[in-house]
C-alpha cells in the first residue's frame, strides 16, 4: 500500500472551486482509500491506496468534477518523493527562513529545453531549482509579490501547476510519515 499526497489546484481560492475539506475526506474515502487526512482549506489530502499514481489522480480529479462540481487538478507526490523534495531542497542552508521558501509541484516533468529556457529568466532578488516534476523558490520578498509564480511556471514549463509554502510541504510530509 503506497501514501501519497494528493494537492488540488486552485481550490478555495476566491469563489470558485469551493470545497469542504470533510466532503473532500469523505470523497477519498468513498473510492477506497484509507487513513484519509486533509492539511488546511487549500486541499491537501494525505492517504493510503494500493493503485497506482496515474489511476489515483484521474479516479480522484473525475470524483471531485462528479461529485462536487469542481474541475480541478490533482498533484500526486508518494511520501517517498516528497521526503526527497524536503531532504534535497536546495536552499535550504541558505535560506532557512520558511516563509521565505515555496515549492511548486508540476504534473509532469518539463521538457529539457523548456527548463533551460526558465533557467535564463532573471527572477532578481527572487530564485528557483527545477528539479524534475519540482521548482524550489526562494522568494525573500514573499510569494505574494514574486513573478515567479504558479502562473509563470505553469506559463513557461508547459505543465499544470500548484505552490506550497515550506510549512505546508514539511507538515504534509509529517502526515504522510
Amino acid at each position: 500500500m503506497s501514501v501519497y499526497v494528493a494537492m488540488l489546484r486552485g481550490v478555495n481560492v476566491g469563489a470558485h472551486n469551493r470545497i469542504k475539506m470533510p466532503a473532500l475526506a469523505q470523497l477519498f474515502s468513498d473510492i477506497g482509500h484509507t487513513d484519509v487526512v486533509t492539511y488546511i482549506q487549500s486541499g491537501n489530502v494525505v492517504f493510503k491506496s494500493r493503485a497506482g499514481a496515474a489511476a489515483v489522480t484521474r479516479t480522484i480529479e473525475q470524483r471531485i468534477a462528479d461529485d462536487l462540481g469542481c474541475d480541478v487538478a490533482v498533484l500526486l507526490r508518494t511520501k517517498d518523493e516528497l521526503a526527497r523534495i524536503v531532504r534535497t531542497n536546495p536552499f535550504l542552508g541558505k535560506h532557512n527562513d520558511p516563509a521565505q521558501l515555496h515549492v511548486t509541484f508540476l504534473a509532469e516533468k518539463p521538457a529539457a529545453t523548456l527548463v533551460r529556457a526558465v533557467n535564463e529568466y532573471d527572477a532578481g532578488n527572487d530564485a528557483f531549482v527545477v528539479q524534475g516534476r519540482d521548482v524550489f523558490l526562494h522568494t525573500p520578498g514573499g510569494y505574494g509579490k514574486t513573478k515567479i509564480n504558479n502562473g509563470f511556471f505553469e506559463q513557461r514549463l508547459k505543465a499544470v501547476a500548484t505552490t506550497r509554502n515550506w510549512k505546508s510541504v514539511t507538515k504534509l510530509l509529517e502526515l504522510a510519515s
